[in-house]
């Protein structure tokens, strides 16, 4: 590692720093994690590279993979920022939606900065669904499953299914377009299915396509290794499949979308090498809905093939995503692998999902200036006990009291929540409205003011007068992006929030029902509204910041990638969206409109 030309650090890792677990015959993630004897020097480009022994050979990254460098580098870069004054964010990357991919704008940025020199943004942080285990195309999971065949992943059985191993999975004539097919049809199973699996159609949101819901843990590996690098993609054929006749049409769709995403992996790739990353899950990395109610809990974890399934999703997400935020947190965790990661492949695997689903530290806070508080609002529900059906809150009171505790005496704090604190009033009536009906799951009824207790508690949070007088808050989830600045009533000093919502980086909302949600949402919810009162933010000022794309539209519905710039102004911050296609949108602070 490199300051300019002076050396930093340059000698074999010690056995402590580099963990190896074995996932197939020819598979390993490395887990590298290094402790500097003297802490690296802040804003300043530090050039690295990663030499491999092979035999008696030293093979260098930047030479095995010299797509990684931009113009006129001799090795990868990035930079360590205390203060944050800019960062990336987004939510929503979905490889087989029609458009483009918000991760190239991040290609696009970094290379500015690396060739102008000019400062690089502090870090990405992805808000959730980077993956998305639940919804996959036709074309991607033939891709996988030659992948689990070329790096020999492991193989795996369970109980409880029409199918009970992965080779038996692999083979079923089913398993493409059909595996809802293959779940059980027991009594026991029956609200599972029709909640968990079901692909129903929504009256707000897109259906749920579980017909191609990964399974294994092999499945959940080769899907990270193919969204986030190109190296496989050159070793999948697509010329012979198992697809029948009836489902060829929707595959040849989905191949053109998916061959267009290959096409981008090379920058995206490349972007991740220069940038500082962080990642929360949201449902879509494990499973549509998850834990949205007490009854899709019981449903769910009740049965042994689903509870598999889910926690298939989270092994993968901790070794691939989850690990890398705050390795410290993961000692406990990691210490264990040699139990359950073994070269014949995994043991002990039903514990080791047990332990996954009862972790509670997947949350973690970054010591920057300001600080960043990432919340986990999937695992700590506050779960109803009067309804099964009604959704859970977000974070349970343990988790929101830990919450305040890392806030006081904060002068500032980037709250990052997957889905926004700040709704938009119109979609959460609908929520509710079937919420009463006894339908949650039918409007993805997930936001922070459908549980009352998690809502009180969250909103008391922000009014204490310990706690930040300023909060900028992260979010995504809802895949169309808007800006709020908030200000609490009744207060002796009054929180400034700004909100910044971005969504997705490769997935839309269905763009005519945006349209008129956001109209109704305007006139029906305006300043002077007497439906203010019956929603639970009452005691608050809302200005919506307008995108600056001469429309009259407050909710932006575009692929792409999320920026916010904290200004030399304290009560600013500005808020960008980097569409896909290269557009530029503000989100203007002199035309906000109070709703």
């Amino acid at each position: 590692m490199f300051d300019g030309d002076d050396l930093l650090f340059n000698r074999q890792l010690k056995e402590q720093e580099q963990q190896i677990i074995p996932i197939g015959k020819h598979a390993f993630i490395h887990l590298i994690s290094i402790e500097f004897e003297l802490a690296l020097p802040y804003q300043k480009a530090l050039h690295y590279d990663f030499y491999f022994s092979e035999e008696e050979e030293n093979i260098s990254l930047s030479k095995l993979i010299p797509e990684l460098l931009y113009q006129k580098e001799k090795y990868p870069s990035f930079v360590i920022s205390n203060e944050i004054e800019s960062l990336l964010h987004g939510s929503c990357r979905k490889p087989h939606f029609d458009s483009g991919d918000g991760l190239q704008q991040v290609d696009v940025i970094v290379a500015e900065s690396v060739i102008t020199k000019s400062k690089r943004p502090a870090m990405l942080m992805m808000s959730g669904d980077q993956v998305y285990a639940d919804d996959v195309a036709g074309p991607m999971l033939v891709a996988i499953h030659q992948v689990i065949e070329k790096l020999g992943l492991h193989n795996e059985s369970w109980q409880g299914a029409v199918v009970n191993s992965s080779e038996e999975l692999f083979n079923s004539e089913l398993c493409y377009y059909q595996r809802d097919k293959l779940l059980p049809h027991t009594d026991a199973n029956k609200v599972l299915y029709e909640k968990f699996f079901a692909a129903s159609k929504k009256p707000i949101f897109t259906s749920v396509n579980s017909k191609n819901h990964l399974v294994t843990f092999a499945e959940n590996i080769a899907m990270y290794l193919l969204v986030w690098s190109p190296e496989l993609w050159e070793l999948v054929d697509f010329s012979t499949t198992k697809i029948s006749s009836q489902y060829q049409k929707q595959y040849q769709d989905e191949l053109v979308i998916i061959e267009g995403f290959v096409k981008n992996l090379p920058s995206v790739r490349r972007a991740l090498a220069h940038i500082p990353c962080y990642m929360i899950f949201d449902d879509h990395d494990i499973t549509d809905d998850w834990n949205l109610t007490r009854g899709w809990e019981e449903a769910a974890y009740g049965h042994p093939f689903s509870k598999r399934i889910i926690g298939n999703s989270l092994i993968a997400y901790w070794l691939c995503q989850g690990w890398g935020n705050a390795p410290k947190k993961f000692i406990p965790l990691n210490s264990k692998r040699d139990e359950f990661f073994t070269e014949q492949g995994l043991s002990l695997q039903d514990q080791l999902i047990d332990q996954l689903l009862n972790w509670q530290q997947w949350h973690y806070c970054l010591a920057t200036l300001p600080k960043v508080v990432v919340l986990d609002t999937r695992t700590q529900r506050w779960r109803s006990e009067s309804r099964s059906s009604k959704p859970s809150g977000l974070m349970d009171w343990e988790a929101l009291s830990e919450l305040q505790q890392e806030l006081i005496n904060e002068p500032k704090v980037i709250l990052v929540s997957p889905a926004p604190i700040y709704g938009v009033k119109m979609i959460e009536t609908i929520q509710r409205i079937f919420t009463f009906f006894g339908q949650p799951l039918m409007v993805d009824a997930e936001n922070w003011m459908a549980h009352s207790g998690t809502a009180n508690v969250m909103l008391n949070i922000f009014r204490h007068v310990k706690t930040p007088p300023e909060f900028i808050i992260l979010s995504g989830d809802v895949h169309y992006s808007f800006v709020y600045d908030v200000t609490h009533r009744f207060r002796r000093s009054r929180s400034k929030i700004v909100q910044v919502t971005s969504s997705g980086i490769k997935n839309q909302f269905p763009s005519g029902l945006l349209s008129w949600l956001d109209k109704l949402n305007r006139y029906l919810y305006a300043t002077y509204s007497p439906l203010n009162w019956f929603t639970k933010r009452r005691r608050m000022k809302i200005r919506v910041r307008k995108p600056n794309d001469n429309s009259d539209k407050t909710l932006l519905n575009g692929s792409g990638i999320g920026k916010i710039r904290l200004t030399n102004d304290e009560s600013i911050v500005e808020a960008k969206l980097f569409c896909s296609d290269g557009k530029a949108i503000t989100f203007a602070v002199k035309d906000e409109k109070q709703v």
